[in-house]
């Protein structure tokens, strides 16, 4: 198997930065920004790969939408993927972070690691997407995990989820998703298991009951 590459530049979901004619079409700010937001997969989606998620978002803008699905554990531990990148772990880690399982994150650049996490430290490749969550792309973060110096809160995926422009926005006309504000709590804390009906939950909703009214849709 291929080692997990973590560190390249993260290349974004949508329109290629090279222009291939003369003019182009203006292309609009999204009136919908769902940073910071979970996205929810709906009970009637049958999609073998989003089907049963909880999507957390990352960035929206003018070239897409980029985020990590929270609640897909791979049977991959941060212990064998420290062993795949030759990271050294410290003596006296705590077992709770090395066994920590890793997320399948998406479908998009499957062979590489990414992190949301609590900020803390400087990495070279890192966006602070609130006060409480940070993403990260680049190996230094998780050198500073292995060493015992990394931060209290994370979670580690394999590959992400991407949409074009507009495309997430049709999957959510379609009735597709649910969207609500995310909660660190719920990205962090909660078992995985756990995590599908706490995002319901934060909309107000009785899981059972949406569940209830996809069978009868």
């Amino acid at each position: 198997m291929k080692k997990s590459k973590v560190g390249n530049p993260l290349i974004m979901p949508g329109l290629s930065e090279e222009s291939t004619g003369t003019l182009q079409p203006e292309v609009k700010q999204p009136e919908l920004n769902l940073a910071n937001h979970f996205l929810i997969a709906m009970p009637s989606m049958s999609d073998p790969i989003f089907g049963g998620t909880v999507v957390y978002i990352c960035e929206h803008n003018d070239k897409g939408v980029l985020g990590v699905v929270i609640n897909k554990p791979t049977d991959m531990t941060m212990e064998v993927l420290f062993d795949r990148i030759d990271l050294k772990v410290a003596d006296g880690l705590r077992e709770s972070v090395v066994d920590e399982p890793i997320m399948f994150g998406g479908p998009v650049q499957d062979d590489r690691g990414f992190v949301l996490h609590s900020p803390s430290g400087r990495y070279s490749s890192s966006l602070n997407v609130t006060p409480d969550v940070a993403f990260t792309t680049s190996i230094d973060v998780l050198e500073a995990v292995a060493n015992g110096s990394g931060p209290q809160r994370m979670l580690v995926s394999i590959g992400y989820a991407g949409w074009s422009p507009g495309q997430l926005e049709e999957e959510i006309a379609r009735n597709g998703w649910l969207t609500v504000g995310a909660d660190a709590h719920v990205l962090f804390d909660l078992p995985i298991e756990e995590r599908y009906n706490a995002a319901i939950k934060l909309l107000g909703i009785d899981p059972l009951m949406l569940a209830s009214e996809a069978g009868h849709a």
